[in-house]
């Protein structure tokens, strides 16, 4: 499945039935008074929160999404027919945003939760409403108004608990593999991680707990360079980043800075977020080098890291242990 994590879409709800004139004709009523009926109410647009979707891959293939008119009066005060609400469904954790001004018009996280985006139009009268004790035989009737249309950004960003973040090639993928169920794409060339990749980690109580694989940040990545920047939002709902650094790279510290200063770059409190620097490859190192490595981090951050290699599975219960007192979870 193509993964699309923004759209802008064109909404219009649906315009009011007209009112009409009419008369009544019955027998023996010789006299018969105003009896056009009121139009009825356009549809509205709604969006809804649904937590089957993923991506917002369908409204890359349709950009306008149209409410039903509501139908003209009738005779005999008979009320012509509203149109029925026009549903679109979205992923989890989509912000709406107008497109001209940028306002954030909602931020659906939770399913089922809805956001009116586009009102129908209201019915126009019918005759019968303007008859009085002067005009006993009006022929006066009000049009349905137009319903409302905007264009609108949608921007999804996913809905983690934890976000893993690192260099390309540092191990994120693996980690999350060998962590959860999920199978993302593993290979030893940089970028091999296009999409954010979702997992469910098993937490000690038996529930679960999202981590996110965010695709390698790069020096520049806040300022639009490499893959990363396209998925720096996707982290901002993360509660807690585990930053990972391979511990067979040439200078590590290097590697940490980088990515500590796109989130900087980046803001939106990113660099304020509970962080846990962790150590990957320890395989790559003899036990001298490892020592020297974890001494250089943890002069830097002021903690020493977790050590694991996520390929050999070992370190990965302290790991979660680390992960589960971060959230405060038992």
């Amino acid at each position: 499945m193509q993964f699309i994590d923004q759209a802008r879409i064109a909404v219009r709800a649906g315009r009011g039935g007209d009112g009409i004139v009419a008369f009544r004709r019955e027998k023996y009523v010789p006299a018969g008074g105003p009896s056009g009926g009121d139009g009825g109410r356009g549809g509205d647009v709604l969006l809804v929160a649904d937590s089957n979707l993923q991506t917002l891959l369908d409204f890359k293939y349709r950009r306008l999404f149209a409410a039903d008119d509501g139908r003209r009066g009738g005779p005999n005060r008979s009320s012509g027919a509203s149109a029925s609400t026009l549903t679109i469904r979205v992923p989890c954790g989509t912000e709406v945003r107008d497109c001209r001004t940028g306002i954030l018009l909602g931020d659906l996280t939770n399913a089922g939760e809805e956001l009116l985006v586009a009102a129908g139009g209201r019915g126009g009268l019918g005759n019968a409403h303007y008859l009085s004790n002067r005009n006993r035989a009006p022929e006066k009737f009000t049009e349905g108004k137009e319903g409302e249309e905007w264009k609108l950004q949608l921007e999804l960003k996913l809905l983690a608990e934890v976000g893993i973040i690192g260099l390309p090639n540092a191990g994120k993928s693996t980690l999350i593999a060998v962590l959860s169920a999920a199978r993302p794409k593993i290979a030893d060339y940089p970028f091999t991680t296009l999409v954010p990749n979702l997992g469910v980690v098993r937490r000690p109580s038996g529930d679960g707990t999202v981590f996110a694989d965010i695709p390698g940040l790069i020096a520049g990545a806040a300022r639009g360079a490499g893959l990363g920047h396209e998925f720096l939002r996707h982290i901002e709902r993360t509660r807690l980043l585990l930053h990972l650094v391979d511990a067979g790279g040439e200078d590590v510290l290097r590697d940490l800075l980088v990515v500590e200063e796109e989130l900087a770059a980046y803001g939106n409190g990113l660099s304020d977020r509970p962080r846990l620097v962790v150590l990957n490859k320890m395989e790559l190192c003899d036990a001298e080098e490892l020592e020297e490595r974890v001494a250089v981090i943890g002069a830097h951050t002021g903690q020493p890291p977790l050590i694991i290699s996520a390929a050999a599975s070992q370190g990965l219960d302290a790991l979660r242990a680390a992960v589960w007192e971060q959230l405060g979870i038992a």
